[in-house]
């Protein structure tokens, strides 16, 4: 089998896995959100784009649901019953999606998902109650679930919470610093904290509930981690390249926000004529019209090259941790699809 059939082979797969666990996990995470008090389910409902800002049913896209999906991909892979980790796979939901609606009004990001964030519709008060309301609600759901193994479970989403605020309020120093004053390891290990822990907690959660050793549980943990660490430097590289009709958000908004994402800090630090002068632009505000240029400078800095290359070699880490966790590669294979799939989505 070529490559190019094998990653065509893994999309259709992890389509159809993400079709499955959007199918199983929904109605859950829908029993879950209902039972919070009205004004903030409003605000959740709409977030997850069930609901109009009128309160009318909506068909919005609701995202991908890679998180949940890796929770039972990870039960099924070491041979558990994925149907008993439905509240671990709506409970990193949930976690999720406190973190992209405080996002949201931290970074002032105005569209998620082709619509007007939360923030912009009810204000930011609301918004950030309501992603307090849905991380405690993940703890709750998680907490009350009936397995065995749901009291290591909880414990783990909350250390992985920390390690969010954490890698989110690194994330925020270093957007106050000069643009020379910020390292790209440090940039990575922020990543790590900010995406690749959840990624690796959804991989853990899923390997608890198939009553998998702590050997495993940490090859899948650092599993997720490197597959999310490739995941945001593909995320950032669409950030800047990206077509606005499959984003939700418009071309280059990370440069004009002046946004040290890992493709830009590379260009930052790569000693070359373009990323001093992007470091000069990046330390005044926004020009207009200056957007073609940005962007011209940090490819021609290597920012989008290295990035590329760091996610392949964050996948190639990714599979060898999997392959330490489940050596068969027949029930690894979700998984990896799964990993291939959101690595791929700027091609």
């Amino acid at each position: 089998m070529t490559h190019t059939t094998q990653s065509r082979t893994h999309s259709h797969e992890a389509a159809e896995i993400l079709d499955e666990a959007r199918a199983v996990v929904g109605p859950e995470l829908r029993r879950a959100v209902d039972t919070l008090p009205a004004p903030i389910r409003r605000v959740a409902r709409y977030h997850f784009g069930w609901e109009d800002e009128a309160g009318s049913a909506a068909g919005a896209n609701g995202g991908k649901a890679v998180r949940p999906a890796l929770v039972l991909a990870a039960v099924h892979a070491l041979g558990g019953r994925p149907e008993r980790a439905l509240r671990s796979a709506a409970a990193v939901e949930l976690t999720h999606n406190f973190t992209l609606l405080h996002d949201d009004v931290i970074d002032r990001d105005r569209t998620r998902r082709h619509r007007p964030t939360a923030w912009t519709v009810f204000g930011d008060a609301d918004a950030i109650l309501a992603g307090d309301a849905l991380q405690s609600l993940a703890q709750q759901w998680l907490a009350e679930d009936p397995h065995p193994r749901a009291g290591a479970a909880v414990a783990r989403l909350a250390r992985c919470v920390v390690e969010l605020c954490a890698g989110q309020h690194t994330d925020c120093a270093l957007e106050e610093r000069a643009p020379t004053e910020v390292a790209l390891d440090e940039c990575l290990t922020m990543a790590e904290s900010k995406t690749g822990a959840l990624l690796g907690c959804a991989c853990a959660l899923g390997a608890l509930h198939a009553d998998a050793g702590p050997e495993q549980i940490a090859a899948l943990d650092a599993f997720g981690r490197e597959a999310g660490l490739a995941f945001q430097l593909i995320d950032d590289i669409i950030g800047i390249w990206g077509d606005p009709a499959r984003t939700g958000k418009p071309a280059g908004a990370d440069l004009t926000a002046r946004k040290k994402s890992l493709p830009v800090v590379a260009a930052l630090t790569s000693g070359t004529a373009a990323g001093a002068e992007l470091a000069e632009r990046y330390a005044g505000p926004p020009e207009p019209d200056e957007l073609a240029r940005t962007v011209a400078l940090v490819e021609a800095a290597g920012g989008r090259d290295w990035a590329q290359a760091e996610a392949a070699d964050r996948m190639g880490r990714a599979v060898q941790q999997l392959a330490l966790a489940v050596p068969d590669p027949a029930r690894a294979g979700g998984l990896l699809s799964l990993a291939e799939f959101v690595t791929r989505r700027s091609h």
